[in-house]
């Protein structure tokens, strides 16, 4: 099987299953066990917490022992804890769970993202849109059967049990997985893998613009977590069902899927900056537009708005990381971009669910929304693009 092919089709499978899971059955299910609000946002930020500690160890440690074994472990955690979601009959077993669950992405996403980035450099802006967007196919999907699953099975139980059999798929796929990249480290000792991977990383913390990149993702996901987290509770406020909150998030992954490669093959030609800009202004303008709606109607017309967003400003990001990281340390970008990106994302339903007690659902957003428009200006005035400093430098070398 095509590396390519394989990467994206078990990356699509384990994002249907890990967003099945999450939203918008996990709040509500959170919400039933008797979670207040600020708990709520804890229980939606735990496993993304997971990834804050893990995806940087484990996008290194993949530099070093191979990307297929990174992601077979990561398979793993997407096969097994699912079968325990029917026996949590509390928040706080739920809240434990959510981390352990959470080892799933964390070691996955960065390893798998490294494997496309290192596929070559030619085309990388459109083959990570690709991945990203054939990701987001299974994250469109998730929401919608997890909706529609728990809307007519009215069985927690039901949907976390289809959540766990989409996980063995995975792993199979992954224990299919060609060895593209086996590293030349195979046949070195313990001693030697350890340097290397502490060299790798060195590397990467010395290089502040893969920060910035991170930070931009964050910041974005700041906003998009909280959305996540809290747009099933607030829908169902004003009278949404869970199948239509599933539309909702279908209809604003669907618009993210469809910018991801048309946006990542832009960003190819104009340079990284200005599309993410542009991403993160769309992301701004929705956020306090969504949490204003009030009828399904006003719902599918706000919600694209952030998908067209979230699709500018996430392939584009993980381009600019691979642009700025040596290809031997691509494992160890990804898991510093992974980590920050989990920062903003956790961040999100936490912060968003102890201003909603106090200011609620419209002026938390719209705080949220003015910090992401905030840095959108900040990129314009102090970050350049590489790719056009590139150019720059290119013209002004002297003619031989």
């Amino acid at each position: 099987m095509n590396a390519f092919i394989a990467v994206v089709l078990a990356s699509l499978l384990s994002r249907l299953g890990y967003q099945m899971a999450r939203s918008p059955v996990l709040p509500i299910f959170a919400a039933d066990l008797g979670a207040l609000p600020e708990l709520i946002g804890v229980i939606v930020a735990a496993s993304t917490i997971t990834g804050v500690f893990f995806k940087l160890p484990s996008g290194a440690l993949s530099d070093v022992l191979g990307r297929k074994r990174m992601m077979v472990l990561g398979a793993l955690f997407f096969a097994g804890p699912p079968f325990v979601y029917p026996f949590v009959d509390d928040p706080w077993s739920l809240l434990a769970l959510r981390f352990v669950h959470g080892f799933a992405t964390a070691i996955f996403s960065p390893v798998a993202s490294a494997y496309v980035a290192g596929l070559g450099e030619s085309g990388r802006g459109a083959r990570l849109g690709w991945f990203s967007s054939a990701n987001d196919v299974g994250a469109t999907a998730g929401p919608l059967v997890g909706g529609f699953v728990l809307y007519f099975t009215a069985s927690y139980s039901v949907t976390y049990l289809l959540v766990g059999a989409l996980g063995v798929l995975t792993l199979l796929v992954v224990l299919l997985l060609p060895d593209a990249d086996r590293p030349a480290s195979d046949t070195k000792t313990l001693g030697a893998r350890t340097t290397e991977f502490r060299q790798g990383l060195a590397e990467v913390l010395r290089t502040p613009p893969i920060f910035v990149a991170a930070g931009i993702e964050a910041v974005m996901y700041l906003g998009y977590g909280a959305f996540l987290g809290f747009l099933p509770i607030y829908a169902k406020n004003v009278g949404l069902n869970d199948a239509e909150i599933a539309i909702v998030l279908g209809a604003q992954l669907v618009l993210a899927m469809v910018a991801k490669p048309i946006t990542g093959r832009v960003s190819d030609r104009v340079g990284r900056i200005p599309v993410i800009i542009v991403g993160l202004l769309l992301c701004a303008a929705a956020l306090p537009l969504i949490f204003r709606s009030e009828n399904l109607a006003f719902f599918l017309f706000a919600a694209p708005l952030l998908g067209v967003g979230v699709g500018a400003v996430t392939p584009v990001t993980n381009a600019l990381i691979a642009d700025l990281a040596s290809a031997r340390r691509l494992g160890a970008a990804m898991g510093v971009f992974g980590t920050i990106w989990d920062i903003g994302e956790a961040a999100g339903p936490m912060i968003a669910g102890f201003l909603i007690g106090g200011l609620g659902y419209a002026a938390t957003f719209d705080v949220l929304a003015a910090v992401i428009a905030l840095v959108s200006f900040g990129l314009i005035v102090m970050v350049r693009d590489p790719k056009a400093a590139a150019r720059d430098r290119e013209a002004e070398r002297p003619v031989k």
